[in-house]
């Protein structure tokens, strides 16, 4: 069953059974007013009768109870033996002939035939064979302008309500055009990107502010950020593809020239031999942070670390690895952050091995607090970055200078690596870099309690 059926049903039934129960209400409650009222003026009725009863006993007789009794009813005195030993205007019904000693006002339901308003109040009768006994006035009155008045209402009420699920109709056929037009919109252009592959929006200037329009706005930005990563990918693959191209090409030259003139030639196979392996471990190396890249997406183990321990530990390797001047400057002993050390460690190393490459001057790096944040910066005193550069250097296979890259074995994807393991970090990785006077690489990672 489609969206619009389900509304165009649901707003007419519901929208019926509302009707319905008002017109009910309105039905009954119309009948419990009348009888109310019919009950007031019987008893009214009554009163004066009794009045005039008590006032002249002597007038109390046919005749008196006929000017007193209704136009469709009839009137009753009835003894404490259940037996109306006086009766005035008979009518076509038979009310109940029973003695109360209570005042009592009752409608009476009959089958196909009108309902009878019933009045009973005790007196003391003063003459005849019933004097000195308490006897019963029952006034009774049959509603027959009320039933005719009650089957009118109810054919009305019973028309209105047909006549109301005309604009119901109507009304949820425009509501669920309303509300299925914009879906049908967005799902048409959904079609149209995959068939074609294009990236169209929707357009949603002169829309008002509601939540069809949220879906839609959400819908474009959703259309931006998937063209904004396809081509991410695009370019991805084809630096990928050119920069194992020059590796693969330079190993299959070599290949080529000793096979030509390797046996001839022991030097030129020692070159090539070196050159080979140099582009192998080169392209190794690229498929290697590649593969990390993909893999880094998310925080692999997640534990507190001690993160000015991690810092004093890498330094210590590279001291140990390279003969350069490194200064560690530990400014807070302990600084506990959450997240994977392996991933945390891999992103410090990438900073100092760049920090050394880079430059031939000594290296700094230091751990400290700013307010909320564990801060671990590397400073190096190199060529620098030039300011345009700076907003690029975290993209992929990007790299300022790539003839000096290439010389020092970088792939550009260090720091691509390292911005997406800090980010996914909760944390911030930024650079602060002049010509000729170096860089500043910090990382600002939240602090948890130890």
């Amino acid at each position: 069953m489609k969206l619009r059926t389900k509304i165009q049903l649901f707003t007419g039934l519901f929208m019926l059974v509302v009707t319905l129960l008002i017109n009910t209400s309105i039905y009954f409650l119309f009948y419990k007013i009348s009888t109310d009222s019919e009950l007031e003026e019987l008893a009214d009725q009554t009163e004066r009768l009794v009045e005039t009863i008590q006032q002249q006993p002597d007038v109390a007789s046919k005749e008196l109870f006929t000017s007193f009794s209704p136009q469709q009813g009839m009137i009753q005195v009835i003894n404490q033996s259940d037996i109306a030993f006086l009766a005035a205007n008979p009518a076509n019904y038979e009310p109940p002939t029973a003695f109360s000693a209570t005042e009592e006002n009752t409608i009476i339901e009959q089958n196909n035939a009108p309902d009878v308003a019933l009045v009973s109040k005790p007196i003391i009768w003063e003459t005849g064979d019933q004097a000195g006994e308490v006897v019963t006035i029952q006034f009774s009155n049959q509603l027959t302008t009320l039933d005719s008045t009650m089957t009118t209402l109810f054919y009305v009420l019973l028309a209105a309500s047909g006549l109301i699920i005309i604009p119901i109709i109507i009304a949820g056929n425009v509501l669920s055009r309303f509300l299925l037009n914009p879906i049908k919109t967005l799902i048409q252009t959904m079609r149209e990107n995959m068939r074609e592959a294009n990236w169209k929006k929707i357009n949603v200037d002169n829309r008002s502010r509601d939540e069809l329009y949220e879906m839609e706005k959400t819908f474009n930005e959703m259309i931006d950020q998937l063209k904004d990563n396809f081509e991410k990918q695009e370019i991805f693959v084809s630096d990928a593809s050119h920069e194992l191209k020059t590796p693969i090409s330079i190993v299959k030259s070599y290949a080529q020239l000793l096979e030509r003139r390797g046996t001839d030639n022991p030097s030129l196979v020692k070159e090539s031999i070196e050159t080979i392996d140099s582009e192998a471990d080169r392209m190794s190396k690229l498929v290697e942070q590649m593969l990390r890249l993909a893999k880094n997406k998310e925080v692999s183990v997640t534990e507190t670390i001690d993160i000015s321990a991690l810092a004093k530990e890498t330094v210590c390797t590279f001291d140990g690895a390279y003969s350069r001047e490194i200064q560690f400057d530990q400014r807070r002993q302990q600084l506990m952050v959450n997240g994977s050390r392996d991933q945390l460690e891999q992103v410090m190393y990438i900073l100092v091995d760049n920090a050394l490459k880079y430059s031939n001057e000594q290296v700094e790096v230091s751990i400290d607090q700013s307010n909320d944040k564990a801060v671990f910066s590397v400073r190096d005193y190199g060529k620098g970055i030039p300011e345009q550069e700076q907003a690029r250097i975290f993209e992929r296979f990007y790299r300022v200078d790539k003839a000096r890259s290439r010389d020092t074995g970088g792939t550009g994807l260090g720091l691509a690596i390292a911005k997406a393991i800090v980010k996914e970090h909760q944390g911030e990785l930024t650079v602060f870099s002049k010509t000729d006077a170096g860089s500043t690489f910090t990382i600002s990672l939240p602090i948890v309690d130890s």
